[in-house]
């Protein structure tokens, strides 16, 4: 296979000024004096896009991968390093970026295509396919500063996609848009791809990733970290959001020289493959250990598991005060700190409880809610008659739950609450509404909020 991108050694290296005079001041010093400090968006990034190739690039924000794109398309001019690009480029880098917002939406759509090298002619025979998948009516004759963020992405994705790119680059903008436009854009991404067109994708969707992406690089405060299979580097991504950035570089070698073990089943997780408990090396019995049982699963480092999780800053929090949810965790199929989760695997919730005073028969819950507040799942220590007789002042417990992700992929939220009842009246001790962000990976998500993981057969009767 012959290159379609070759990126070399690339840095994007930015001037920051703590005042607007002071960069007046370095431009007139007669001594050269310097009253900025750099800022590395990019250092020294190195990696290929083969043709054909669907390539992903993922990292957190403001690890480089919007730059990286904009210095291949040439928006940008890189600070030192070299990119080759062999092939016509189609790029939606941002919303209705290149449009003219006074011109209407026929005249973007022209204009654009002149811009990519494309004839008047050739324009109007792509035209009435571009339209077709925008599916804005009468709005491409009215100017585009009038278009709603739907009508703004439908209308860039359609012409992005449908001028026969050989190089397609997109940067998040499938995020915009009704979930069918997005099943359109993908069901076209999909046909593009069979047709030999290279893509690149940028994207914070974990489940994209590991359904489309043939490699995927992987970059983190603007370095490169790894490039490799999607399983892999979706593993290590895992592990820069859980803050485990001490083991990262080994992590990233073992995973180049193809002996990441949880790396690599991550992909096949995904297709339903069993993995081993997430807590396997954790003292528990009933669901309830001690605080050494919280040591063997994961905190002999010293620190929070929380801090390792995506956390609601704005939570709710109320209870009486008698004990305290002073820890939680969430554990993967393979056992690590994370708030991703494969669909269909096994994963563990943990919460560590302080008693500041006696609690007879304490309640420990989670629940799973949607974005909109629905409570989709949970339970609680009484349903699975694991409760302990009774808690002291002082003492620590770690509650564990095991169990199997059934929802299907998107964003979720957990809420977790230490209660009980005290004189036959329900109290609660602490609760915590909110408090974690859970995202569930998954390449198949079924009708509904779960998954039955049917088995289905079809036959042909004679």
């Amino acid at each position: 296979m012959s290159a379609a991108i070759q990126v070399n050694q690339v840095t994007k290296v930015y001037k920051l000024f703590d005042r607007p005079i002071d960069r007046l001041k370095e431009s007139l010093s007669p001594f050269h004096k310097e009253y900025h400090r750099d800022f590395y968006a990019l250092n020294e990034i190195s990696f290929q896009v083969e043709k054909g190739q669907f390539v992903g690039i993922i990292g957190t924000n403001g690890s480089g991968k919007s730059t990286i794109l904009k210095i291949i398309t040439g928006v940008l001019t890189p600070t030192t390093g070299t990119v080759t690009v062999d092939g016509r480029v189609s790029a939606l880098l941002e919303l209705g970026g290149g449009f003219n917002m006074e011109y209407t939406g026929i005249e973007n759509v022209y204009m654009n295509g002149t811009m990519m090298g494309y004839t008047r002619q050739e324009m109007d025979q792509k035209l009435p396919e571009i339209l077709e998948f925008a599916d804005i009516g009468d709005f491409v004759y009215q100017p585009v500063k009038t278009y709603s963020s739907g009508m703004f992405v439908r209308l860039a994705f359609a012409l992005a996609i449908n001028v026969d790119p050989e190089i397609l680059i997109v940067d998040e903008a499938l995020a915009v848009g009704d979930v069918f436009f997005q099943a359109k854009c993908y069901q076209k991404i999909n046909e593009i791809c069979q047709s030999g067109t290279t893509v690149i994708l940028v994207t914070h969707d974990m489940s994209t990733v590991i359904k489309y992406c043939d490699k995927v690089v992987v970059l983190n405060r603007g370095k490169f970290v790894a490039e490799g299979p999607a399983g892999q580097m979706v593993d290590l991504y895992k592990k820069i959001l859980a803050n485990q950035e001490d083991d990262l570089e080994l992590s990233a070698q073992s995973a180049a020289s193809g002996q990441t073990g949880t790396a690599a089943s991550a992909a096949a997780a995904v297709g339903g493959t069993g993995g081993r408990d997430a807590s396997a090396s954790g003292k528990t019995a009933a669901g309830v250990s001690g605080e050494n049982g919280a040591k063997a699963s994961g905190r002999e480092a010293g620190r929070l598991w929380k801090t390792g999780l995506t956390l609601n800053e704005q939570q709710l929090k109320y209870g009486d005060g008698k004990a305290e949810i002073a820890d939680v965790g969430m554990f993967d199929h393979n056992g690590e700190l994370t708030s991703l989760v494969l669909k269909g695997q096994p994963f563990t919730l943990k919460m560590r409880v302080h008693f500041r005073e006696d609690v007879q028969a304490p309640i420990f819950a989670f629940t799973i809610k949607d974005a909109k507040g629905t409570e989709l799942t949970g339970t609680n220590t009484l349903i699975e008659d694991c409760c302990p007789v009774a808690a002291r002042a002082g003492e620590d417990y770690v509650i564990t739950f095991r169990q199997k992700m059934r929802l299907q992929g998107g964003e979720y939220l957990l809420s977790l609450g230490c209660t009980g009842f005290e004189g036959g009246e329900f109290v609660v001790h602490d609760r915590l509404y909110d408090v974690v962000n859970i995202t569930v990976i998954s390449n198949k998500n079924t009708v509904g909020v779960f998954d039955m993981d049917s088995v289905v057969s079809v036959e042909k009767e004679d």
